[in-house]
Protein backbone atom coordinates (compact mmCIF):
# COMPACT_ATOMS: atom_id res chain seq x y z
CA UNK A 1 0.00 0.00 0.00
CA UNK A 2 1.31 3.43 -0.92
CA UNK A 3 1.05 6.45 1.34
CA UNK A 4 1.86 9.96 0.13
CA UNK A 5 2.63 12.32 2.98
CA UNK A 6 4.50 15.52 3.74
CA UNK A 7 8.21 15.02 4.02
CA UNK A 8 9.60 15.14 7.55
CA UNK A 9 13.09 16.40 8.41
CA UNK A 10 14.31 12.88 9.20
CA UNK A 11 13.27 11.70 5.72
CA UNK A 12 16.05 13.61 3.96
CA UNK A 13 18.61 10.76 3.78
CA UNK A 14 16.05 8.53 2.02
CA UNK A 15 14.85 11.37 -0.20
CA UNK A 16 18.44 12.13 -1.21
CA UNK A 17 18.91 8.42 -2.02
CA UNK A 18 15.94 8.70 -4.40
CA UNK A 19 17.02 12.02 -5.93
CA UNK A 20 20.76 11.55 -6.31
CA UNK A 21 20.82 8.92 -9.10
CA UNK A 22 18.35 10.91 -11.21
CA UNK A 23 20.12 14.23 -10.70
CA UNK A 24 23.55 12.68 -11.36
CA UNK A 25 22.30 11.07 -14.60
CA UNK A 26 21.50 14.51 -16.07
CA UNK A 27 18.78 13.15 -18.39
CA UNK A 28 15.63 14.78 -17.01
CA UNK A 29 16.45 17.73 -14.74
CA UNK A 30 18.50 20.82 -15.56
CA UNK A 31 20.51 20.55 -12.34
CA UNK A 32 24.27 20.31 -12.58
CA UNK A 33 24.93 16.54 -12.32
CA UNK A 34 27.62 17.40 -9.74
CA UNK A 35 25.03 19.05 -7.44
CA UNK A 36 25.89 18.56 -3.80
CA UNK A 37 23.47 17.37 -1.17
CA UNK A 38 23.12 20.80 0.48
CA UNK A 39 22.14 22.49 -2.80
CA UNK A 40 19.74 19.67 -3.64
CA UNK A 41 18.14 20.06 -0.21
CA UNK A 42 17.80 23.81 -0.70
CA UNK A 43 16.12 23.38 -4.07
CA UNK A 44 13.94 20.33 -3.23
CA UNK A 45 12.99 21.11 0.37
CA UNK A 46 13.74 24.69 1.44
CA UNK A 47 12.45 26.71 -1.54
CA UNK A 48 9.15 24.85 -2.20
CA UNK A 49 5.94 25.45 -0.29
CA UNK A 50 5.90 21.74 0.54
CA UNK A 51 7.70 18.51 -0.27
CA UNK A 52 6.03 15.11 -0.20
CA UNK A 53 7.19 11.51 -0.17
CA UNK A 54 5.62 8.35 -1.54
CA UNK A 55 6.11 5.52 0.96
CA UNK A 56 5.59 1.87 0.06
CA UNK A 57 6.02 -0.77 2.76
CA UNK A 58 7.85 1.72 4.97
CA UNK A 59 10.33 2.76 2.26
CA UNK A 60 10.42 6.14 0.50
CA UNK A 61 10.28 5.35 -3.22
CA UNK A 62 9.25 8.74 -4.59
CA UNK A 63 9.21 12.42 -3.82
CA UNK A 64 7.80 15.63 -5.21
CA UNK A 65 7.80 19.31 -4.38
CA UNK A 66 5.25 22.04 -5.05
CA UNK A 67 6.00 25.74 -5.32
CA UNK A 68 4.77 28.84 -7.14
CA UNK A 69 6.06 28.81 -10.70
CA UNK A 70 6.78 32.54 -10.56
CA UNK A 71 6.68 35.19 -7.82
CA UNK A 72 4.10 37.94 -7.48
CA UNK A 73 1.72 38.20 -10.37
CA UNK A 74 2.50 34.65 -11.53
CA UNK A 75 2.24 33.00 -8.13
CA UNK A 76 -1.23 31.57 -8.79
CA UNK A 77 0.37 28.96 -11.12
CA UNK A 78 2.37 26.24 -9.39
CA UNK A 79 5.24 24.05 -10.48
CA UNK A 80 6.12 20.55 -9.28
CA UNK A 81 9.07 18.23 -9.69
CA UNK A 82 8.79 14.47 -9.26
CA UNK A 83 11.37 11.71 -8.87
CA UNK A 84 10.81 7.99 -8.39
CA UNK A 85 13.51 5.61 -7.16
CA UNK A 86 15.10 3.74 -10.05
CA UNK A 87 14.06 0.36 -8.64
CA UNK A 88 10.42 1.45 -8.35
CA UNK A 89 9.79 2.89 -11.81
CA UNK A 90 6.82 1.60 -13.75
CA UNK A 91 4.79 0.87 -10.61
CA UNK A 92 2.44 3.87 -10.80
CA UNK A 93 4.24 5.97 -8.18
CA UNK A 94 4.75 9.00 -10.45
CA UNK A 95 1.12 8.85 -11.53
CA UNK A 96 -0.06 8.69 -7.92
CA UNK A 97 2.18 11.62 -6.96
CA UNK A 98 0.90 13.67 -9.89
CA UNK A 99 -2.71 13.00 -8.90
CA UNK A 100 -1.87 13.87 -5.29
CA UNK A 101 -0.11 17.08 -6.31
CA UNK A 102 -3.12 18.23 -8.33
CA UNK A 103 -5.25 17.94 -5.19
CA UNK A 104 -2.66 19.68 -3.02
CA UNK A 105 -2.35 22.47 -5.59
CA UNK A 106 -6.08 23.08 -5.45
CA UNK A 107 -6.03 23.04 -1.62
CA UNK A 108 -3.25 25.64 -1.69
CA UNK A 109 -5.31 27.87 -3.99
CA UNK A 110 -3.29 27.50 -7.19
CA UNK A 111 -5.27 28.01 -10.40
CA UNK A 112 -3.00 26.04 -12.73
CA UNK A 113 0.10 23.86 -12.83
CA UNK A 114 2.98 24.31 -15.25
CA UNK A 115 6.05 22.20 -15.96
CA UNK A 116 8.72 24.44 -17.43
CA UNK A 117 11.22 22.00 -18.89
CA UNK A 118 9.95 18.51 -19.71
CA UNK A 119 12.74 16.94 -21.73
CA UNK A 120 11.26 15.71 -25.02
CA UNK A 121 13.32 12.50 -24.93
CA UNK A 122 11.64 11.65 -21.60
CA UNK A 123 8.67 10.23 -23.49
CA UNK A 124 7.38 8.29 -20.45
CA UNK A 125 6.98 11.54 -18.50
CA UNK A 126 5.48 13.45 -21.43
CA UNK A 127 2.90 10.71 -21.94
CA UNK A 128 2.14 10.45 -18.22
CA UNK A 129 1.60 14.18 -17.81
CA UNK A 130 -0.68 14.18 -20.87
CA UNK A 131 -2.66 11.33 -19.30
CA UNK A 132 -3.20 13.62 -16.31
CA UNK A 133 -4.57 16.44 -18.46
CA UNK A 134 -1.44 18.47 -19.25
CA UNK A 135 -0.99 19.96 -22.70
CA UNK A 136 2.23 20.83 -24.44
CA UNK A 137 1.85 24.58 -24.82
CA UNK A 138 5.30 25.22 -26.21
CA UNK A 139 8.45 23.47 -27.32
CA UNK A 140 11.85 25.00 -26.70
CA UNK A 141 14.22 23.85 -29.46
CA UNK A 142 17.50 22.47 -28.14
CA UNK A 143 16.81 23.82 -24.63
CA UNK A 144 18.22 20.81 -22.78
CA UNK A 145 21.76 19.45 -23.00
CA UNK A 146 21.28 15.68 -22.76
CA UNK A 147 24.40 13.65 -21.86
CA UNK A 148 23.74 11.10 -24.63
CA UNK A 149 21.76 12.92 -27.32
CA UNK A 150 23.23 16.41 -27.14
CA UNK A 151 20.89 19.37 -27.42
CA UNK A 152 17.29 18.15 -27.36
CA UNK A 153 13.94 19.91 -27.22
CA UNK A 154 12.08 20.58 -24.00
CA UNK A 155 8.36 21.12 -23.57
CA UNK A 156 6.41 23.55 -21.44
CA UNK A 157 3.37 21.64 -20.21
CA UNK A 158 0.33 23.24 -18.59
CA UNK A 159 -2.94 22.28 -16.95
CA UNK A 160 -5.70 24.45 -15.53
CA UNK A 161 -6.95 23.51 -12.07
CA UNK A 162 -10.21 25.39 -12.46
Amino acid sequence: MMEIRKMQAGDWPEVWAVLEPTLRAGRTYAFDPAIDQAEAHRYWVEIPVATFVAVVDGEILGTYYIKPNQPGQGSHVCNCGYVVALKARGQGIASAMCKHSLGIARELGFRAMQYNLVVATNTVAVSLWQKHGFRIVGTLPGAFRHPEFGFVDAHVMYRSLM
